[in-house]
């Protein structure tokens, strides 16, 4: 929508301007065009005509004034949280959030000064007790990394907007089809666009969403001049993709939930962790906030423990083992690498937690190659390594 054809002689693809800089026509317009860096192509640190036209499609997904792409999901995030933090200031971060989001915060701590909360229960009462003076932030995901737990988006926007606490979430799982953090109240929307926005696994690249006044701050200091900006390639990369998003997750929402259906079966498996199998109260917030699913979710094998996870997983085909998510490719891996276990404990994550990525192939062929996988671990629960 509202792609400027005329521009590029009519092409229904848009051009990649794969340019550094852009040159004036005289010196007097090289000095007015720096005046105005923010709204002009003079360098594509800034602005470039192929990655604005992927900010602005961004923006009107997420319902949000502005946009910024950067040259990975966590450039998003550490955008997001320097711009906003100061040395002293606390964050709070709600539900089982993305690994190296929480590594990032540990590093800010340690080197910064910030301090930080986790309220892995996502409830109200839980998070406004753990609110200082010194409270500057909730960043949150729903659903959760791993746990896919969902927490009430509208209530904790409320509960931060009274205290004047801005608010953040990482909405990659969702995607701006299925969940619009912005009209609920959130002020800050991240995405991964290497996931389902890209949808294809070939480009990294992150975005933020919120309006002109917050822009302003992660623009000129965290996008300008930490500088991890996206390129004009991976942004038409990125355009791509977006053109199938509506294609692509209905799909992705049906196999997933196929997948459930079998998994459902099985008495090896508890505890399937996706928002279609939340409880009563959870699934009152899901429907106000949420409009579908993706493909993402987990599942706890029955007294699960390493050597569970590693045969089940390696005894997979289709399902391939790698980290991220997203894309055509059904995808497979756990939280359990066999020496991490206490901390997954402090995470509230079972040790024989599995998460599967669920992608665009047949259904059938999924749950057969779990078939395999399940009866390769038939006999471990009686004590065979």
């Amino acid at each position: 929508m509202d792609e400027p054809h005329e521009l590029y002689f009519g092409a229904v693809s848009p051009p990649v301007i794969q340019t550094s800089l852009f040159v004036q026509k005289n010196y007097q317009a090289y000095c007015d065009d720096m005046l105005h860096e923010a709204e002009r192509f003079i360098y594509s640190r800034g602005l470039n005509p192929t990655v604005q036209m992927v900010e602005q499609k961004l923006a009107k997904l997420e319902r949000g004034e502005a946009c910024r792409c950067f040259a990975s999901g966590m450039g998003a995030i550490s955008a997001v949280l320097m711009a906003n933090l100061n040395a002293r200031d606390h964050i709070i971060l709600v539900n089982n959030v993305y690994g190296p989001a929480m590594a990032l915060v540990r590093q800010m701590a340690e080197k910064y000064g910030i301090t930080y909360d986790v309220v892995l229960d996502g409830n109200l009462d839980s998070i406004a007790r753990k609110i200082t003076p010194d409270t500057r932030m909730i960043y949150a995901e729903s659903p959760g990394t791993m746990t896919m737990n969902v927490v009430d988006l509208a209530a904790i926007a409320r509960l931060a907007r009274a205290r004047n606490i801005t608010t953040a979430i990482d909405n990659t799982w969702a995607t701006p089809l299925f969940q619009k953090p912005l009209t609920l109240g959130f002020d800050i929307v991240i995405h991964s666009c290497t996931k389902y926005l890209g949808g294809h696994s070939d480009l990294i690249a992150g975005a933020v969403i919120t309006s002109q006044q917050r822009m302003a701050a992660i623009r000129d200091f965290s996008h300008q001049l930490l500088g991890a900006v996206l390129s004009p390639f991976a942004a038409w990369l990125l355009l791509r993709g977006l053109r199938t998003l509506p294609v692509r997750m209905p799909r992705h929402q049906e196999n997933a939930l196929r997948v459930i259906e079998y998994l459902a079966t099985r008495p090896e498996v508890e505890n399937i962790r996706h928002p279609c199998m939340a409880t009563p109260e959870q699934q009152a917030i899901i429907h106000q906030q949420m409009s579908g699913f993706s493909g993402l979710f987990s599942f706890e094998i029955r007294g699960g423990h390493f050597a569970t996870v590693k045969r089940f997983i390696d005894a997979c085909r289709i399902f391939k083992v790698g980290c991220s998510w997203g894309g055509y490719e059904s995808l497979i891996i756990s939280p359990n690498r066999g020496y991490n276990e206490a901390g997954l404990a402090a995470d509230h994550i079972a040790p024989g937690l599995i998460r599967l990525s669920v992608g665009q192939e047949s259904p059938a062929l999924l749950t057969d190659d779990l078939d395999t996988a399940f009866a390769a671990i038939a006999g471990m629960h009686k004590g065979e390594a």
